[in-house]
C-alpha cells in the first residue's frame, strides 16, 4: 500500500513561516492583549513598562515575541507565560558599538540572557499584585538585576512602585538594605556568573545598593493607546563593557499602539536624549484553535458495507483507526488499531462506532476499542452499543454513554475470537515538504537552510520498519557559519557548520527500528543506522510505564559514530557510547511534565539534564531544560546547556484534524558538553496514549463533529 501521509508524530522542524502565517490566520489569537493596560511588554521582554518590570503577568498560556532598539541596544525577546504566576523568557540584546572580540571582524557583540519572574500575591480592592523577578539570571548577567515590584490599577491607571538591584539599582537611591547580615552584600561584583558567563549568577543576588523604579500606564479614550510615564532606576553611568551612556532625564515616556488584536507598536523618549522603537506580538498558546472541515461522521442508519475489509478503510478514512484487525468474540467486536487522525481518542472512538453499529449483528452489544502504537499495546476502551446509539440520538443521553465506558489497560487479546478482518501489516507511506532550519543568537547573528526534505517509511510487520529522510538544500547562508568556541572537549556538535555547508542534498537519517514488550507495563525498542545527521550506530531502549501513571522510566544505551560531513555513507574516525537514565513525572502541578537525565554525553561527559514543560488545553506544550555536566570550563561559554522548545499541534492551526506537530527549540549556543543523540523515536512518545490524560472531559464534544 502507498500513502502519502505519515501515521506517526512529527517530531521535526517544519516551515516556521508557513506556521506562523497560519497561528496569525487563526481566531483563537484575537486575545486582545495589543493595547491593554497594564498586559504591555518591556523593552527587555516580559510583562512591564518601558526599561522596567510590573508585578503584572500575561495570561496563563501566552507567548509574546517582540523585539525593540534603543540605541546601542537592539532587543529581540520571546516570553511565555506557562502558568498564572510564572513568567519566563530569553532575550537577545545587539550591542551596537561594541565588537564581539572572539571574531575579530568588526561584528557587533550579542549577549544572551533568561529573565523570570514570580507572582508573590495578586491584587485585591484594597492590596496591590506583587511580583519577585530576576533578569538576565542565566546567561553572562551583563544587564543582570534582581527586583520587587507591586502594581495597582486604579480605574483607567495602571501605577507600579519597585526596588530594583543591579542593572535596576545603578542609580543607588538606597545603601544595600542588607549589609547588616555581611559586609560583602553591599557590593555587587563587577562580574558574576562565572569567568564564562553562562552560570546562574547566585554570587550577585541582591547585593550592592538598590534604586527606586515604576511609573503609571493610562488608557486613553481612544482604546487602541496607552500613554507611559516611568521612573527609572539605572543611572547609564555603569553600563557593561564600560558603554556608559548620555542621560539627561530619569523619566521616560512612552505609548502603545494596538494595531491588530495580538500585534502592538511601542514608541519612547527615554534618557531624555533618546527615541525608543518596538514591536510586539502574543499569542495565545492555550487557546489555539480552529474551525474544522473533518468528513461528516458516519450516518447511525447507514446500510452494511459490502464486506469487513470495507468497513476497515472507512475506519482509517472517517474515524482515524489504522485496523490491524476486527474480531468477534460473544457480544463483543473489538477494533484494534492505531490512531492516525484525531488528537482525540474519544472522537475516533464515537465515529468508528457509528460505522460498527451500521455492520454489526443486532446482537452485538458492546464496542471495544484496543488501541496499539508501533505494534506495542496502550489500552482498551469499553462502549455500550446501546448506550452510544441512544447518545448519538439525544443530547439528553449523552450523560447516559459518558458514564458507561470503560478504559482500562489492554489486556492479551484472546486468540479464540473470531477474526473478521486482518490488514496486512507491510506498508509503504512518504512525504514531500519545505523545511527550515534555523539557528539564531550566536555571534554569526541569523544562520537559515530553506530544504525541501524527503520522508519514507516501510513497515515490515507490526513491530518494524525501515525509516529514511533525504534533505536536498534550496537556499541558505551558513557561509556566515565560524566555530569560536574555547573548548577542549570532543567536536560532536560544533562541526555543525561543516555539515550543513558541505553538501546541498545528504541522508539526514536511515535507520531499522523494532518494539517489543516484555509485559503489560514494560516496552523495548531497538534501533541501527544512520540516526541522525552527525552520527550513526545501533542503541535500544527500555520503557517502564504503568498505565495511566504519574510516573515512568526508562533507560537507552547507544553506540555511535560520528558521520562524515557530506552525509553520505561514510563515517569518520571519532565513536563513542552514550545513554541515560530517565524519569518521567507528572506532577500534578499546573499540568507539568518533569523529565530527569542522568547518564554520559556524546562528548564522553558525565551529567544530568533537567526538562520541565507544560502543554495546555489546546494541545500547545512549552518547556525549558537545563544540562549540568562534569566538563567544567571545557564546556566553554556558557557554562551549562540550556534552551526553551515550544511545540504546536497542526490540529491547532488547520481545519483538517492532525495528530501531528511542529517543534522549534531555542538555545544560545551550540557547545560540545551535554550534548545528546538525537533519537528520531522515543518510547515515551509511542506510549503517549498509556495516559488518559483529557479522556473523559473530551466525552463533550465527541457528539459534535
Amino acid at each position: 500500500m502507498m500513502s502519502q501521509r505519515f501515521h506517526r508524530r512529527r517530531r521535526g522542524a517544519w516551515l516556521l513561516v508557513s506556521c506562523a502565517s497560519c497561528l496569525a490566520a487563526s481566531p483563537a489569537l484575537a486575545d486582545g492583549l495589543a493595547g491593554r493596560l497594564g498586559a504591555g511588554q518591556s523593552d527587555f521582554g516580559g510583562v512591564g513598562l518601558m526599561q522596567t518590570p510590573t508585578a503584572r503577568m500575561a495570561p496563563e498560556g501566552t507567548m509574546s515575541a517582540s523585539w525593540s532598539r534603543t540605541q546601542p541596544y537592539r532587543r529581540y525577546n520571546v516570553f511565555f507565560q506557562p502558568t498564572a504566576w510564572f513568567e519566563g523568557g530569553f532575550r537577545y540584546v545587539e550591542i551596537e558599538n561594541r565588537e564581539f572580540r572572539a571574531a575579530g571582524d568588526g561584528r557587533a557583540n550579542l549577549d544572551k540572557g533568561f529573565d523570570m519572574k514570580l507572582r508573590l500575591l495578586q491584587e485585591t480592592r484594597y492590596r496591590p499584585q506583587l511580583a519577585l523577578g530576576f533578569r538576565d539570571v542565566g546567561g553572562t548577567t551583563l544587564f543582570g538585576a534582581e527586583y520587587l515590584a507591586a502594581s495597582k490599577r486604579w480605574y483607567s491607571l495602571d501605577l507600579t512602585l519597585g526596588l530594583g538591584w543591579g542593572y535596576l539599582g545603578n542609580q543607588g537611591d538606597v545603601d544595600s538594605p542588607f549589609g547588616w547580615l555581611d559586609d560583602r552584600l553591599d557590593e555587587r561584583p563587577r562580574r558574576a556568573g562565572g569567568d564564562q558567563g553562562g552560570e546562574f549568577a547566585l554570587d550577585a543576588l541582591f547585593r550592592g545598593p538598590m534604586a527606586l523604579f515604576g511609573g503609571v500606564e493610562w488608557q486613553t479614550p481612544w482604546e487602541p493607546l496607552v500613554l507611559q510615564l516611568e521612573l527609572e532606576g539605572n543611572d547609564y553611568a555603569n553600563e557593561p563593557q564600560d558603554n556608559a551612556q548620555d542621560r539627561d532625564s530619569r523619566l521616560n515616556l512612552g505609548a502603545r499602539l494596538a494595531l491588530t488584536d495580538s500585534l502592538e507598536l511601542n514608541a519612547g523618549w527615554q534618557r531624555g536624549n533618546t527615541a525608543m522603537a518596538g514591536l510586539t506580538w502574543n499569542v495565545d498558546l492555550a487557546g489555539l484553535s480552529q474551525v474544522k472541515r473533518n468528513p461528516p461522521p458516519a450516518a447511525m442508519d447507514a446500510p452494511p458495507r459490502e464486506s469487513w475489509a470495507a468497513v476497515s478503510r472507512e475506519l482509517e478514512q472517517n474515524a482515524g483507526i489504522a485496523v490491524s484487525r476486527i474480531t468477534r468474540q460473544g457480544r463483543d467486536i473489538t477494533v484494534t488499531g492505531e490512531p492516525v487522525t484525531y488528537p482525540s481518542l474519544m472522537h475516533s472512538e464515537v465515529r468508528a462506532g457509528r460505522i460498527l453499529n451500521a455492520q454489526a449483528d443486532d446482537d452485538v452489544e458492546r464496542f471495544r476499542f484496543r488501541w496499539e502504537n508501533r505494534g506495542l499495546a496502550l489500552r482498551e476502551a469499553v462502549h455500550s452499543r446501546p448506550a452510544l446509539v441512544a447518545a448519538a440520538g439525544s443530547v439528553d443521553r449523552e450523560a447516559e454513554h459518558l458514564y458507561g465506558i470503560y478504559a482500562h489497560a489492554q489486556l492479551r487479546e484472546d486468540e479464540r475470537a473470531e477474526r473478521l478482518h486482518e490488514t496486512a501489516p507491510q506498508r509503504f507511506e512518504w512525504s514531500l515538504g519545505p523545511r527550515l532550519d534555523q539557528n539564531f543568537g550566536g555571534p554569526d547573528g541569523y544562520l537559515y537552510r530553506l530544504m525541501a526534505v524527503l520522508e519514507a517509511e516501510y513497515r515490515t510487520d507490526r513491530n518494524g520498519w525501515l525509516s529514511g529522510q533525504l534533505a536536498w538544500t534550496a537556499l541558505d547562508n551558513l557561509d556566515n557559519y565560524e566555530y569560536l568556541a574555547d573548548s577542549d572537549l570532543p567536536r560532536v556538535r560544533t562541526f555543525i557548520g561543516d555539515y550543513l555547508a558541505e553538501s546541498s542534498l545528504g541522508i539526514e537519517s536511515l535507520q531499522y527500528t523494532r518494539t517489543g514488550q516484555l509485559g503489560e507495563n514494560w516496552y523495548a525498542m531497538g534501533y541501527a543506522g544512520l540516526l541522525e545527521m552527525m552520527y550513526a550506530g545501533t542503541g535500544g531502549e527500555l520503557l517502564y510505564r504503568p498505565f495511566n501513571s504519574p510516573l515512568a522510566l526508562g533507560l537507552d544505551a547507544n553506540w555511535v559514530r560520528q558521520r562524515d560531513f557530506e552525509q553520505r555513507f561514510e563515517l569518520r574516525d571519532y565513536d563513542t557510547w552514550t545513554g541515560h537514565l530517565t524519569a518521567y513525572l507528572e506532577t500534578g502541578i499546573e499540568e507539568v511534565l518533569a523529565k530527569l537525565s542522568v547518564g554520559r554525553y556524546l562528548a564522553g561527559d558525565y551529567g544530568t539534564t533537567l526538562d520541565l514543560s507544560r502543554e495546555f488545553v489546546s494541545g500547545a506544550r512549552v518547556g525549558a531544560w537545563g544540562t549540568w555536566t562534569d566538563a567544567g570550563d571545557d564546556f566553554g561559554e556558557g557554562g551549562f546547556d540550556k534552551g526553551l522548545y515550544l511545540s504546536v499541534p497542526f490540529d491547532a492551526m488547520f481545519t483538517r484534524s492532525s495528530r501531528n506537530r511542529a517543534e522549534v527549540a531555542w538555545r544560545p549556543l551550540t557547545r560540545d558538553g551535554g550534548a545528546t543523540l538525537e533519537r528520531r523515536y522515543r518510547l515515551y512518545d509511542l506510549t503517549e496514549e498509556r495516559d488518559l490524560g483529557g479522556y473523559w472531559d473530551e466525552h463533550a464534544t465527541a457528539f459534535d463533529q
